[in-house]
C-alpha cells in the first residue's frame, strides 16, 4: 500500500482575520483545523500527518489536536507558508511514498477528492485539487489598471490538497524558495508534470471573516444531506 504523509501548514498569523489564528477558529462547534484533518485521517493510506504550528503553539499544542490520532504530530513552522511546509516534510520519514500538502484553513475538502489526488500522485505525477475558473479574469498593473484579459477556458483555481510523489516534492523544495505560496509552482519549476483534479469548487479557504459564514452553511448542508 502507498504510504502517504500529509504536511499541514498552520503557523500563519491570521492577518486578514484581524490577528485570529484561522486553524483554531470555531466552525460549527469544532476548530477549523479539525475539520480539515478528518478527510485525511479517514484515508487508510495516510500514515503520518505533520501539522506545522507557530513556535508558541508548537510548544503547547491544544489537546484536541495531540490526542486526535496517533498519526498526528506537531512541528514548529516557519515565518512563511513554504518554510512551514518544508519543516513538516523534513519531519517525515524517508519511507513515505507520497506527500500531500493541505491548507489548515480548508475545512471542507472531501474524502473523495483526497483519495483521487493520492491516486494520481501514486501514479508518478503531481495532483492539485481545484476547479475551472468561472469568472472572467483580469490582469492588472500596480495601479489596478487592466492590462490583459486571459482566456478563462484554460484557467483553473488551485486549491489544496496538492499531492506529489515524495521524491518529487522533496527535490522541488531543495531547489525552490521557502517563500512560495503554491507547492505545485515549485514542482513545475523542476520540470515535473502536475495535473488538476476537479474538487467541484466547494473547497473554500477561510481567509476573511465572511468566509466562516459560507463555510458553516456548506458544512451544515453536508451534515443535513
Amino acid at each position: 500500500m502507498t504510504r502517504v504523509g500529509v504536511a499541514v501548514p498552520a503557523a500563519g498569523s491570521g492577518r486578514r482575520m484581524g490577528g485570529v489564528r484561522k486553524p483554531f477558529l470555531d466552525l460549527l462547534g469544532e476548530p477549523v483545523l479539525l475539520h480539515a484533518l478528518r478527510p485525511f485521517l479517514a484515508e487508510p493510506r495516510v500514515c503520518a500527518v505533520l501539522v506545522a504550528l507557530s513556535l508558541e503553539d508548537a510548544h503547547e499544542p491544544p489537546p484536541w489536536l495531540t490526542d486526535l490520532d496517533p498519526r498526528v504530530r506537531v512541528v514548529a513552522g516557519g515565518e512563511t507558508r513554504g518554510a512551514s511546509v518544508r519543516a513538516a516534510i523534513e519531519a517525515m520519514g524517508e519511507d513515505i511514498d507520497v506527500i500531500a500538502v493541505h491548507d489548515a484553513a480548508r475545512p471542507l475538502v472531501s474524502t473523495e477528492v483526497v483519495a483521487a489526488c493520492i491516486d494520481v500522485a501514486a501514479s508518478g505525477v503531481g495532483a492539485v485539487a481545484g476547479c475551472p475558473a468561472v469568472d472572467t479574469i483580469k490582469r492588472v498593473d500596480l495601479e489596478r489598471t487592466i492590462v490583459a484579459t486571459p482566456d478563462r477556458t484554460s484557467l483553473w483555481q488551485a486549491h489544496t490538497p496538492q499531492v506529489f510523489p515524495a521524491a518529487m516534492l522533496r527535490e522541488a523544495y531543495r531547489r525552490g524558495a521557502a517563500s512560495a505560496t503554491d507547492d505545485a509552482a515549485l514542482v513545475e519549476a523542476i520540470g515535473a508534470r502536475v495535473v488538476m483534479v476537479d474538487d467541484g469548487g466547494l473547497n473554500p479557504k477561510i481567509t476573511r471573516p465572511d468566509d466562516v459564514i459560507v463555510a458553516e452553511a456548506l458544512l451544515a448542508r453536508g451534515l443535513d444531506s
